[in-house]
């Protein structure tokens, strides 16, 4: 979905990425969206509402190859994405910021507040997905799909009935090895809150409850939402996500 207020950064590598700001009180609210979402879907809306009506500054975006961003989906891998959020949270926000990472953007987010622990002042993961990819080749890849992947360097993955395949590559696979996270302590040190549905069968909510374990921080808080799915995007899931994100902004 096209958003006409979207401004574009235009990085060295040649990608330009979509953004759009809202000017207001710090720390602002930042939201990384998930594996093949933008910055136009339900939870992105919902808090730069939010953010409008209390006066708080935010952030939304697209990493490339996703939404109104230039680039090939198929080409992008979880270390360039980590990059183009960095880049956005560098060149774009202003000043500390409460991140909010949905699915694979909570495994942005964590590499975002490593990478700059200065400017983060709180991390919202929903329904959160470091190591996706991990999981993804230990649960859901065959033997079928591991020749398919040698063979031409990709397999179609479909995550349900309904949904359209999509390109899994060998290189997002390999090359996300050199940013897994859950495999030793995380060195993030500010506020974390995770909220996860038990009914996620895109990514169980166990991921959530393991990176509790392995986060450096004392304070952490996990809420489960026991009849949630993965989009958590219902009008309470919004409100708790919210709610959750003013309180580490506001507190």
């Amino acid at each position: 979905m096209s958003d006409s207020n979207s401004s574009f950064l235009h990085r060295e590598n040649g990608t330009s990425l979509a953004w759009f700001r809202l000017e207001g009180e710090s720390p602002g609210l930042m939201f990384l969206g998930g594996f093949r979402s933008d910055m136009s879907g339900t939870k992105a809306s919902a808090l730069e509402a939010h953010c409008r009506k209390v006066g708080r500054a935010y952030v939304r975006f697209d990493y490339g190859g996703h939404g109104e961003s230039s680039g090939k989906f198929e080409e992008g891998t979880i270390g360039e994405w980590a990059e183009d959020a960095l880049a956005i949270l560098d060149e774009v926000a202003r000043g500390p910021q409460v991140l909010v990472g949905s699915s694979m953007g909570a495994w942005m987010m964590l590499l975002c507040a490593l990478a700059r622990p200065e400017r983060v002042k709180g991390l919202v993961g929903v329904a959160s997905g470091p190591d996706f990819t991990d999981g993804f080749k230990k649960h859901r890849l065959t033997e079928e799909m591991e020749r398919e992947l040698d063979e031409r360097g990709y397999v179609l993955h479909a995550p349900n009935i309904w949904g359209e395949p999509y390109p899994i590559t060998r290189k997002l696979l390999d090359e996300a090895e050199n940013h897994l996270l859950l495999r030793g302590e995380i060195d993030v040190t500010c506020p974390v809150r995770l909220i996860h549905g038990m009914a996620d069968e895109t990514i169980s909510w166990e991921v959530s409850l393991k990176l509790s374990e392995v986060l450096k921080s004392d304070d952490v808080r996990l809420t489960l939402v026991k009849d949630g799915g993965h989009r958590l995007s219902r009008d309470a899931d919004i409100e708790l996500i919210i709610r959750t994100a003013e309180e580490l902004a506001g507190g």
